[in-house]
């Protein structure tokens, strides 16, 4: 034979998935329910669903009762109505500030209605608009120019 030509031998060659019964069907379980044949039934928790993920566990329950109330700071009242004085002062409406100051209306009403949480670029921005200082001690003073 030629080291440079290779013999190929074709036999056939058949493989096959040997098949023992299926044991997951309704039909199987009842036929060996008939035979007397021993069942083990063994139900799976959230079985087939996708939901045990999501859900809420006794664990969190317990986990939320243990916790301590967490507060979120808001902006003081004293710097809404610091906020307001000053915009009113210049004659402008909530809309307006926000324009300048690039920001929604509904988050300038937040501010002055003490329920925003506080954001140290957004009180500057008012600061420097305004010409109010809104942050340290003297909230509501005149800002003092450079």
């Amino acid at each position: 034979m030629n080291p440079n030509q290779l013999e190929c031998q074709w036999e056939t060659v058949v493989i096959s998935k040997s098949n023992k019964g299926d044991t997951k069907s309704s039909k199987a379980v009842n036929a060996a329910f008939r035979q007397g044949a021993e069942i083990e039934t063994t139900k799976k928790y959230a079985g087939g669903t996708n939901t045990s993920k999501h859900t809420a566990s006794k664990d969190t329950a317990k986990l939320d009762r243990e916790t301590e109330e967490l507060k979120v700071e808001h902006v003081s009242l004293t710097v809404g109505k610091a906020i307001m004085k000053a915009r009113q002062s210049k004659e402008w409406t909530q809309k307006e500030l926000g324009t300048k100051v690039n920001e929604k209306p509904n988050v300038i009403n937040d501010y002055e209605q003490a329920r925003a949480i506080p954001n140290q670029q957004v009180l500057g921005k008012l600061e420097r608009v305004l010409g109010v200082k809104l942050r340290g001690k003297d909230i509501g003073a005149p800002l003092k120019g450079k």
